[in-house]
């Protein structure tokens, strides 16, 4: 990936991820098993549905230490079954 989180972040630091997906009683728990993977800690998601219901974010705070941390953490969360974005 070709970012500028190097130039615009000072490591670490508190980075927020809005996950949309799917409506799926799972996509909180996956999203939480990937974030353990690659950043291990106590998280707080905040979910919030879409009008109709047919998708679901999810937006988390995570502390990231590095640009490739961020870009793993892109990667690695947008490869979750039924997630349509990340951002």
């Amino acid at each position: 990936m070709k970012t500028k989180f190097d130039e615009l972040l000072e490591f670490p630091c508190r980075f927020p991820f809005k996950v949309v997906g799917y409506t799926d009683p799972k996509l909180v728990d996956n999203i939480m098993l990937v974030l353990q993977q690659h950043a291990p800690g106590e998280y707080s998601p905040k979910t919030k549905d879409s009008g109709k219901g047919t998708y679901q974010s999810v937006t988390i705070d995570v502390t990231v230490t590095s640009k490739e941390h961020v870009e793993t953490l892109y990667q690695a969360l947008s490869e979750i079954d039924g997630v349509r974005m990340v951002m």
